[in-house]
């Protein structure tokens, strides 16, 4: 596995391959869902590509970018054992210059749910992102359905700006007792672990709500918000996959997304019907 810091290095080799590349983009501390990317990338690219950089564009003001997880060591290793060809590893004096471009989220898609708390967060997403891409070069670049508002802002950036890189969309891998994975999941005490899981529990019944004949979102939120009572609820939305409300779930056309904290850790899941 060979390690590259610099861009332009990267950039360099990257041209000298002729055949394809996947690309799992993470800010580290890796867990089983970054892994399950990793597999996919190297079951269907004849070279993988992860980078580990922790984006500080894409922290607003009193967010925890100081303290997000940074465990380089492990993470090399999982890369290593689990087969990566080459890992991206820059600082970032080698990502940012000062007078910077800027890439701006579309006007409303980027500033509801996630975007209306976090004004500017995913200007931050899609400008790392596309440097990324640049400098990778994927064949196939592979993101998770967690982030699913994210996910659809990189697809529509693929789209509009002509990247020549087949967006993949990865399912939400889970823990045993439900709860979706995330390196945020280090911060929550036992009993914050507990509140936790109601993210997963909302989102189980919403399904059986649907499957049960119910349609109606303002229904389905309400039953959800009470199993959400415990969490401080930031938002509970039905939404179709281009982002708009729905007032009535759509089969194969829906997200049902909840945001909480529990404490002071944020969490976000989502579930697509």
């Amino acid at each position: 596995m060979k390690i590259f810091k610099d861009p332009k290095e990267l950039i360099k080799f990257r041209q000298s391959i002729k055949k394809s590349v996947g690309f799992v983009p993470t800010m580290g501390a890796l867990h089983n869902g970054h892994l399950s990317l990793i597999k996919r990338s190297i079951l269907e690219n004849d070279y993988t590509i992860v980078s580990i950089f922790v984006n500080p564009t894409q922290f607003l003001e009193g967010e925890d970018f100081d303290k997000y997880p940074k465990k380089i060591e492990a993470d090399l290793k999982i890369c290593s054992l689990a087969g990566v060809d080459f890992v991206f590893l820059p600082d970032i004096d080698d990502m940012y210059q000062d007078h910077e471009l800027s890439i701006k989220a579309p006007k409303i898609e980027g500033f509801i749910l996630e975007g209306y708390k976090r004004a500017g967060h995913f200007d931050g997403v899609l400008q790392i992102v596309l440097k990324l891409l640049n400098i990778t070069k994927p064949t196939n670049a592979y993101f998770g359905k967690k982030d699913a508002q994210q996910l659809y802002m990189i697809i529509k950036m693929k789209e509009q700006l002509f990247l020549d890189t087949n967006i993949i969309a990865c399912e939400i891998v889970r823990e045993a007792d439900g709860l979706a994975l995330s390196s945020r999941n280090v911060y929550l005490s036992k009993e914050d672990r507990q509140k936790a899981l109601n993210l997963s529990k909302s989102l189980k019944l919403a399904t059986k709500l649907i499957m049960d004949g119910e349609r109606d979102s303002k229904v389905i939120k309400s039953h959800m918000r009470k199993i959400l009572k415990d969490c401080h609820v930031e938002y509970v939305e039905i939404v179709d996959r281009e982002f708009k409300k729905l007032e009535k779930v759509e089969i194969s056309n829906t997200i049902i997304l909840v945001a909480v904290k529990v404490n002071e850790t944020r969490l976000i899941d989502n579930i697509w019907i």
